[in-house]
């Protein structure tokens, strides 16, 4: 018989090969927490680390293959027997004894996140990027963000699941999850925490990643507050345009080609922010 038990918190760690860390982390968990549901995704890992997360005493759930920080996630998601979910990373980086700091506050809010502080050990140009994610972020969900990218949080998992379909299956999802919970008006508290380096080689680049999450930050801009990206935009095309207007008209006495595109131009990207606008709205029918 299938084992149906409930638990009040399941602890989720997506793994990938962290055969090293992976039995310790968990061990350090029991120890702390040990009426909560330890649950581990093995995202394809190609070293022990399933077998070592079984050894450890966690409930494991396997991809056949890697497919993504995010996707095991959304597994860890659909599979959680606990009322609530902690998701940590399996590296090494976040502190167990920290997981209770974040349980303080679930009777107030729907997601409670670990912000890292400058007392973490972090590398400084990954510093820099998630200090410009944060302000970007801020200035499209008008809340500040302390910490975008942080794979350390408590969520209700009945609301949480509500916004599956939304998240991706790379290490986009904690922003992904972050601003679809302040656009459908969930209340978001951001706990400091400290962490340590990782244990093992990051799986994120920064010359083959950095650009690539940019993008996916703009999207996601894009996705949940289009009027925030598109209106600047079209504002500062409409302003140059009347800046050389006035330029070319006292110059020249005339209104020229490039006036006029600049013009159209602004007046063609507010029109796709609005569309953009009304179909952001739409995404959220599908949501209570």
């Amino acid at each position: 018989m299938a084992d149906t038990k409930k638990y009040e918190v399941t602890i989720l760690l997506p793994a990938f090969n962290e055969e090293g860390v992976i039995g310790t982390t968990i061990q350090r968990i029991r120890e702390l927490y040990p009426e909560y549901e330890i649950l581990v995704v093995d995202d394809g890992s190609t070293d022990q680390t399933m077998a070592e997360a079984m050894a450890a005493g966690a409930n494991v759930w396997p991809h056949p293959y890697n497919i993504g920080n995010g996707a095991a996630i959304k597994s860890g998601l659909r599979c959680a027997r606990g009322e609530w979910v902690v998701m940590m990373d399996a590296d090494g980086q976040h502190q167990p004894e920290d997981i209770a700091r974040l349980l303080a506050h679930r009777d107030r809010f729907d997601m409670v996140v670990g912000a890292r502080t400058r007392q973490s050990e972090t590398r400084a140009h990954r510093d820099l990027a998630n200090w410009l994610y944060n302000k970007f972020a801020s200035y499209v969900t008008k809340f500040k963000i302390e910490d975008l990218t942080s794979g350390f949080r408590l969520v209700r998992v009945s609301v949480a699941k509500q916004f599956l379909y939304l998240l991706p299956n790379t290490f986009s999802y904690p922003s992904t999850l972050t601003m679809a919970y302040l656009r459908s008006g969930r209340s978001v508290k951001y706990v400091p925490i400290q962490t340590r380096a990782r244990v093992g080689k990051s799986k994120i680049k920064l010359l083959r990643d950095g650009t690539r999450f940019f993008l996916i930050i703009t999207k996601i801009a894009t996705l949940f507050s289009p009027f925030r990206v598109f209106l600047p935009i079209s504002f500062s095309l409409f302003a140059t345009g009347v800046c050389y207007y006035a330029y070319t008209f006292f110059t020249q006495g005339r209104f020229t080609n490039m006036s006029a595109l600049l013009f159209n131009t602004s007046v063609i990207i507010f029109m796709i922010g609005l569309v953009a606008e009304q179909v952001s709205q739409m995404r959220y029918d599908r949501t209570e």
